[in-house]
C-alpha cells in the first residue's frame, strides 16, 4: 500500500500585494514633471553655457571652424588690451553715477508716495514704474533726443542757460558716460521706488503716529523707524542693483550703436564686441570669466556688509 500523502493547498497571505509605486511617489513624480520643462530650458539655456564658456576660454574658436587649445593666452590677451581695462574702468564709473543716485532718489520717492500728503498715489506709481517696462528702442529715441550733439538739443539748450558751452555727447568722455547713466537712472528708478515702497507699507504706522507724539521731527522718524525697518529692502536692492550695474550692456549699446567707442564701452559690450564683431569667442569667454569672478567678489562684498548690518543692533 502506497504512503498517504496529503494535497497541500496554498494559503493565500492576507496582506496586499506591494504596487510598484505608491500613490505619494506618483504626486511627487507628477510634481517633477510639470516643473521639469523650467530646469530643462535653464540647463540648455543657462548651466550649459556657462561651463561652456569656461572651456572656451581656454581655446582660439570664430565660432564656425574647428577649436583650437590655446590655454591661458586669451586671458594674456584680453589683459593686455587697454580697452578691456578701460571697460571696467567705464563700468565701474557709470554704476557709481547711474545706481548711487538712483537708489537714494527711490528712497524719496517711495516715502513721499508713502505719506498721506501726497494725491492720486495711483497713478504716480503707475508713472513711475513706467520706464520700467518702456521699449528699449523708445529710450534710445528719446535720449539720443535730448543728449543731441548740436546746440538745438535739450540738454545743451538748457546748459546754455547756465552759459556752458554745448557738449559733444556721443564723443565726450563723460559726456557719454553722463548720458549713459541717466537713461539708467531713468529707467530703473522707478522699480526700486515700488519696491522701497512696498517696503514702508509694511512698517505699521503705529510707530510713526507714537513718534509724532514723542516729538520726533521727520528727519528723526526716518532715521529712526525707516531706516532700520527697511533694511532688508535696502540690502536687496542694493544687492540687485551692483549686480546689474556690473552686467550693463543695452544702455550703452542702444545709445552707442555700432561705433562701441571706448569711452562709453562697457565689460559685457566688450565681451560682445569680441564675439559677434572680430569673431574672437575665446577671448569673449575669458572677458565673460573675469566678470564672472568680479561679480562673486563684489557679491560676497555685498553679503559679509548685508550679515553685518544685519547683526548690529
Amino acid at each position: 500500500m502506497a504512503d498517504y500523502q496529503p494535497v497541500r493547498t496554498k494559503v493565500k497571505s492576507g496582506k496586499p500585494k506591494k504596487r510598484f509605486m505608491s500613490e505619494e511617489r506618483k504626486d511627487a513624480l507628477a510634481a517633477y514633471l510639470y516643473i521639469s520643462p523650467f530646469f530643462i530650458i535653464f540647463s540648455v539655456f543657462s548651466i550649459f553655457p556657462i561651463f561652456f564658456s569656461f572651456y572656451l576660454g581656454l581655446q582660439r574658436w570664430n565660432g564656425l571652424g574647428s577649436m583650437e587649445y590655446v590655454g591661458l593666452r586669451n586671458f594674456r590677451l584680453i589683459y593686455e588690451d587697454p580697452m578691456f581695462w578701460k571697460s571696467i574702468y567705464n563700468t565701474f564709473v557709470i554704476a557709481l553715477m547711474g545706481t548711487l543716485p538712483q537708489l537714494f532718489v527711490a528712497f524719496l520717492l517711495a516715502f513721499a508716495l508713502n505719506s498721506t500728503l501726497i494725491k492720486f498715489k495711483n497713478f504716480f506709481r503707475i508713472s513711475f514704474f513706467m520706464p520700467n517696462v518702456t521699449s528699449i528702442v523708445a529710450v534710445a529715441i528719446v535720449f539720443g533726443t535730448l543728449f543731441t550733439n548740436s546746440e538745438t538739443g535739450l540738454v545743451n539748450l538748457v546748459l546754455s542757460y547756465f552759459n556752458i558751452s554745448p557738449i559733444n555727447w556721443g564723443t565726450n568722455e563723460w559726456g557719454l558716460k553722463v548720458a549713459i547713466a541717466s537713461m539708467v537712472f531713468w529707467r530703473w528708478v522707478g522699480y526700486n521706488t515700488i519696491i522701497y515702497l512696498a517696503g514702508m507699507q509694511s512698517i505699521p504706522n503705529e510707530l510713526y503716529e507714537a513718534a509724532k507724539i514723542d516729538g520726533a521731527n521727520l528727519r528723526q522718524q526716518i532715521t529712526y523707524i525707516t531706516l532700520p525697518l527697511l533694511k532688508p529692502v535696502i540690502i536687496f536692492t542694493v544687492f540687485v542693483s551692483t549686480i546689474g550695474s556690473l552686467q550693463l550692456f543695452t544702455e550703452p549699446l542702444v545709445f552707442l550703436g555700432r561705433t562701441m567707442r571706448e569711452e562709453g564701452i562697457t565689460m559685457v559690450l566688450y565681451l560682445y564686441r569680441e564675439a559677434f564683431v572680430n569673431n574672437a569667442f575665446g577671448t569673449a569667454s575669458a572677458a565673460a570669466i573675469t566678470l564672472f569672478f568680479i561679480i562673486i567678489v563684489f557679491t560676497t562684498i555685498n553679503l559679509l556688509i548685508a550679515n553685518r548690518l544685519g547683526n548690529s543692533k
